[in-house]
């Protein structure tokens, strides 16, 4: 019997010197709460620590950065434009304390930052131009959203570290409605390029065809030229053929003629063989001699 006692004060006691030790880590702050009260400042330093057994107890706080993101939010912006944007904070626990008492857990502190985060967007970015917004001033915002962000995170014991803008975009009527509108613009464009194009092409050929026709003018010019000089010329050679000798003269006519007339294959004339169109067919040299020059 007197074993079975030992047996459980010794597992009484042993429960007691349990309860009575806690390790914080070092990723981790804790508090002691007793009976729903803090009964001590944050416990910070990692290692082995006491509390008072069984009545007391330990709430662990994360000291590592947090995140939390927002969901994709329309913006108006100052100029009435709207804007699909979302957001990330990164934060810390900074007072355990006004943690415990406002928020107490990492999931209710994520929820609050969440909304405080929206509302620090649509304010700051509602005082802004969306040129603005999507233009190298968005350090800046990046910073203002940050500070109003931090002026209500203190209250519940949170540090905001930093605040990013992931990423502004149109809404997708507003966009599809800017594409067509740029769709329509470009085939604008193109259609006045061909315009112009076809306007040059045609005052190109306009000026060819001038060209053509003045090159073909003034080659025909010296064509004519040419051929009148050497028309001239023959005849100049004729006439001075005929001075020299008129027989002959008389002669190369009278073949030159033949040829002309009687070249054709189906070539039919009627003529008197007394005409002077054969003497040199039926009259003798003698003959012809003596006719009249």
């Amino acid at each position: 019997m007197r074993g079975i006692i030992a047996l459980v004060v010794a597992v009484v006691l042993v429960i007691i010197a349990l309860s009575s030790v806690f390790t914080v880590r070092e990723t981790e702050q804790a508090l002691v709460i007793r009976f729903g009260r803090v009964v001590a400042d944050p416990v910070t330093q990692p290692g082995l620590h006491f509390k008072m057994p069984i009545v007391d107890e330990v709430v662990y706080v994360d000291r590592r950065l947090l995140s939390v993101t927002t969901q994709e939010e329309e913006v108006i912006t100052e100029d009435q434009k709207r804007l699909v944007l979302d957001a990330f904070a990164r934060y810390k626990i900074s007072n355990s304390l006004k943690f415990f008492q406002t928020v107490k857990t990492d999931f209710a502190a994520e929820s609050r930052m969440s909304t405080i985060l929206n509302s620090a967007l649509r304010r700051v970015i509602g005082t802004q131009q969306m040129d603005d917004v999507l233009s190298g001033e968005r350090a800046n915002l990046m910073v203002a959203i940050r500070d109003a962000v931090n002026r209500e995170a203190e209250i519940l014991g949170l540090d905001v570290v930093d605040v990013r803008i992931r990423r502004v975009d149109l809404p997708e009527n507003i966009s599809q409605s800017i594409f067509r509108r740029m769709q329509t613009e470009r085939q604008q464009e193109a259609q006045r390029f061909r315009s112009e194009g076809n306007e040059q092409s045609r005052r190109i050929r306009s000026v060819a065809d001038r060209q053509v026709v003045e090159l073909l003018a003034e080659a025909n010019k010296q064509a004519e030229i040419i051929k009148g000089e050497g028309d001239g010329e023959r005849n100049r050679i004729f006439a001075s053929s005929f001075g020299q000798d008129p027989d002959f003269f008389a002669f190369y006519r009278s073949m030159s003629a033949y040829v002309q007339s009687l070249g054709g294959s189906n070539t039919s004339m009627v003529l008197s063989p007394n005409s002077r169109f054969f003497r040199f067919f039926n009259e003798s040299e003698q003959e012809r001699e003596a006719l009249p020059k």
